[in-house]
């Protein structure tokens, strides 16, 4: 319950899915939180839904792909908690779109978020995390472990992403930080509908799910976020360069 105490997190996309449900897992677990995300609104309620524990929790909102805003939010922990344990790249964009489709404007703001923000995010958190042996979770996908037709963009952006935890992992552990990814499969957040979904695709989408992924169903964000927390805490510390897939078994299948 308080693993993670004299701990801070930097957790990007906070403001919903995944990395809401990874923030609120670290603030129940001890640890001082720095939620970064778009949204300003979901970020306050996001700090209220974690009022059990006052000052745990300090909203960052900012676009990440912006000149200066990885700085300004290694620069908001250092300045409000004076340390970086943990970070999570959890936030990310889905754009459809194929081989002949995608522009290249798509291209480029996928690749941004999804790949370079975690780059420079690692970039610029590493001196604290080698002063604190901290350990890096990074938001992948199960598109970066297969191919699936119509999100060329993401799957390219999700395969860089691991391939840069792999290579993090080597480079960083004998500095003693732990680098990791999860992989997940559908799971039911804003992602998709964010994507350009409407309600109505969305929910067909869902219920397809149920027969893409061998267990039967979606997931769920809380299911990732204690996947993520685990791969952040002590009990993974042997833990490095790996991808898990989170997915249902989505990984496993072939198309029939």
């Amino acid at each position: 319950m308080h693993e993670f105490v004299n701990r801070v997190a930097v957790v990007t996309g906070a403001s919903s899915g995944i990395g809401r449900a990874c923030a609120l897992g670290f603030c129940r677990g001890g640890a001082c939180v720095v939620a970064v995300g778009r949204d300003g609104t979901r970020l306050r309620e996001l700090t209220e839904a974690g009022a059990g524990e006052p000052g745990r929790i300090l909203p960052v909102s900012l676009d990440l792909t912006k000149h200066g805003a990885v700085q300004a939010v290694v620069d908001a922990a250092l300045t409000h908690f004076g340390r970086i344990d943990i970070l999570v790249n959890a936030a990310g964009i889905l754009t459809s779109g194929s081989v002949e489709t995608t522009s290249a404007e798509a291209w480029d703001r996928l690749m941004d978020l999804n790949l370079r923000v975690p780059f420079l995010l690692l970039q610029r958190c590493l001196p604290q995390l080698q002063s604190t042996a901290g350990a890096v979770v990074n938001v992948s996908s199960v598109t970066g472990l297969r191919s699936f037709p119509g999100v060329l963009g993401y799957c390219v952006s999700k395969a860089g992403l691991d391939q840069l935890t792999r290579c993090a992992a080597l480079e960083l552990a004998s500095r003693g930080v732990r680098v990791n990814a999860v992989n997940p499969g559908v799971v039911r957040t804003s992602l998709h509908r964010n994507g350009g979904m409407d309600e109505t695709t969305y929910a067909a989408f869902l219920e397809h799910g149920k027969e893409s992924h061998p267990l039967g169903r979606v997931g769920e964000a809380e299911e990732i976020a204690e996947a993520v927390l685990f791969l952040a805490s002590p009990r993974s510390g042997w833990i490095t360069g790996a991808t898990l897939p989170i997915d249902g078994g989505r990984a496993q299948t072939c198309a029939r």
